[in-house]
């Protein structure tokens, strides 16, 4: 009768005692890999070619009426802090679309998901580390312009308060449009693992829908219908921003005749932002909560 015999060998592995550094800074590193990420950062080259041409695109225009404004000697921007987004709004609504399925469409397709869930990492970690690097992202596109104008309006000698004034209303707009416009990318690039689905459907939401928009919004002050115009706004993401900034940031509205919301009306626009905001967070929890798996 043969009794088998069980050795166990001491091959050398040691317990991990180095810090646990937890959640936290998993989370603080997905958003720092995803913010860099949506500018090419850490990369290939071909990968940062886009998204550097948008924003120096986007960036140009407030150059130019920088250099403009310090050599005619003029006592204003040519265009608002407020308005600068609004009449750039292609640009931002290309960077979102080649910008947003990259944040999320990767993990999808290529099923990393669940490899990040197994760390200490949770899905509204996920959720939360994306949706801030894709809105700190958009800001930073947005911003940069409204900061170069700021600091052109004071080599200009242009009134010192009141530039300080609308570079602050600016900010608060193009932070409100970040969210807003984050939110909404990645709910539709998260809906697919296909990046090219995710850009599609990102430029048809914001494009399609501001088109649709200022066609009906046209159409209505045509014909006599101008309390209708502020009506029509709320949907579209571009005119919702636009409602908003008119109503509480003092900003001329790009409405047709300018008939901008009242601030009884900009309180809804507020709340339709604020609603689609938090809307775009509980799809994205939910989508995550099956892939997930």
């Amino acid at each position: 009768m043969s009794t088998d015999l069980t050795q166990i060998h001491n091959i050398g592995y040691r317990n991990y005692d180095g810090p646990r550094l937890g959640r936290a800074y998993a989370r603080r590193s997905l958003f720092s890999q995803s913010l860099r990420g949506s500018y090419g950062l850490g990369r290939s080259g071909k990968s940062k070619i886009l998204p550097m041409i948008l924003f120096a695109v986007i960036c140009l225009p407030a150059a130019i009426m920088v250099a403009f404004a310090v050599g005619t000697d003029l006592k204003s921007l040519p265009v608002p802090y407020t308005q600068y987004a609004i009449f750039l709004q292609a640009v931002i609504a290309l960077f979102l679309a080649a910008q947003a399925p990259q944040c999320v469409s990767r993990d999808l397709r290529f099923k990393t998901v669940p490899l990040y869930f197994s760390r200490p990492i949770e899905r509204v970690d996920y959720v939360v580390a994306k949706y801030g690097a894709m809105a700190s992202a958009l800001f930073v596109l947005t911003a940069a312009p409204l900061l170069i104008l700021y600091i052109g309006s004071l080599l200009a000698k242009m009134d010192f308060v009141d530039q300080t004034k609308g570079f602050g209303q600016g900010l608060v707009s193009v932070a409100l449009l970040s969210l807003l416009f984050g939110g909404l990318g990645l709910v539709m690039a998260a809906l697919t693992p296909r990046r090219g689905f995710g850009v599609a459907a990102v430029i048809a939401t914001l494009t399609i829908t501001y088109g649709a928009v200022s066609t009906v919004q046209a159409i209505a002050y045509g014909t006599g219908s101008d309390s209708a115009v502020q009506w029509i706004g709320l949907f579209s993401p571009i005119t919702l921003i636009d409602g908003v900034q008119t109503a509480f940031l003092g900003a001329t509205s790009s409405f047709p005749g300018e008939a901008g919301p009242s601030a009884g009306v900009g309180v809804i626009y507020l709340l339709v932002v604020l609603a689609l905001i938090l809307g775009s967070y509980a799809v994205l929890m939910r989508r995550y909560r099956k892939v997930g798996l």
